[in-house]
């Protein structure tokens, strides 16, 4: 919820309170149209940010509707129905408007997903944190070999929310379960596609630098 006053002290903390900048987030179709209609208005500023919300919002979905599971059985048929997704999208067709002009274009994505195949138990008290990739609390209980676990958050730069916080974090294909009702998430989380963990897969983040024809 506050993305944009981070980029904005960020660009007055590097001195760059005399550029022109904008940001603007789009979380669903409605929104990419406005983009589409506002794309050469943009071009006006020095500096525009462009949050894209919807290949995150794919992978949730999918998690939830059985549709999408058939759609997007693997990895390849997810790429897939993301590719075609691209290529009808508002985003495609704002890029192609500015695509004769001088602008130089990066692309970038704050984390990745990697698809869930190995259940871990976790066993945690009502205020550890619900993701299936990584939790924080008071009381965690686990296998040691089975996550990477942080008792002093601080030491790799991690907030403290409550005294005695500790992290784990899923490594691989492993997805934290709880033992209640352990059987029906497993089944119903199993090849998902998760993020929050320590995979490459999630950690690893492409950065495309585009420059006009």
């Amino acid at each position: 919820m506050s993305e944009e006053d981070f980029f904005r002290a960020q660009m007055k903390a590097l001195g760059k309170n005399d550029l022109r900048v904008s940001y603007t987030k789009v979380v669903n179709n409605h929104a990419g149209l406005d983009l589409v209609n506002n794309i050469h208005n943009l071009l006006q500023n020095d500096l525009n940010v462009i949050v894209y919300n919807f290949v995150d919002m794919l992978s949730h979905a999918r998690t939830e509707m059985e549709v999408l599971k058939e759609l997007a059985g693997d990895e390849t048929s997810y790429r897939s129905i993301t590719t075609s997704w691209f290529e009808h999208s508002p985003l495609h067709q704002a890029l192609k408007k500015i695509s004769d002009k001088n602008v130089k274009l990066i692309i970038a994505t704050d984390h990745g997903s990697i698809r869930v195949k190995t259940p871990v138990k976790v066993i945690g008290d009502k205020q550890t944190t619900a993701n299936l990739r990584y939790k924080h609390g008071r009381n965690l209980n686990y296998d040691p070999k089975e996550v990477l676990a942080f008792r002093e958050p601080k030491e790799i730069g991690l907030p403290v929310p409550t005294i005695n916080s500790s992290y784990i974090f899923g490594k691989e294909d492993s997805f934290l379960c709880y033992p209640n009702n352990y059987n029906h998430y497993v089944n119903y989380y199993r090849n998902t596609f998760q993020h929050g963990g320590v995979s490459l897969e999630e950690m690893i983040v492409p950065v495309v630098h585009m420059v006009s024809k």
